[in-house]
């Protein structure tokens, strides 16, 4: 049982998972400082409106406060923005150079190389 549960938390599926998640929990702290100190301060001079404080009570002490959902939903918004141009954009870029750079010329094995996949072939299906 520990032997699969070694070879589960191994497989790089879960792995990258992890990884995935610690950075991205230490990089909401990045992103939410550049909305918060950048991109929400810009907001306002142009805007020159704090929306937050925006309510509407009704009967009894019910109040809606409909100005936090909208800057909740520009914050939101504001930091898919950030995501995108400063991670999911140069990442694609990246991601273009090297498929261009992978799709260049494609290599020709020699028999030599063609017959020690071969082997290496037969030896992982004896193995298995």
């Amino acid at each position: 049982m520990v032997k699969e549960f070694k070879a589960f938390i191994m497989r790089g599926n879960v792995v990258d998972l992890a990884v995935g998640v610690i950075i991205g929990a230490a990089f909401k702290d990045v992103v939410n400082s550049l909305v918060a100190n950048i991109f929400t301060p810009i907001i306002g001079l142009v805007g020159g409106r704090d929306f937050s404080n925006l309510t509407w009570r009704l009967h009894g002490d019910a109040v809606l406060r409909y100005g936090q959902f909208i800057t909740d939903v520009i914050s939101f918004v504001l930091i898919a923005v950030a995501v995108f141009f400063f991670v999911v954009k140069p990442l694609n870029v990246l991601a273009e150079r090297r498929k261009r750079g992978q799709e260049a010329d494609p290599v020709e094995r020699s028999d030599e190389a063609n017959i020690l996949v071969e082997i290496r072939d037969l030896l992982s299906t004896r193995q298995n």
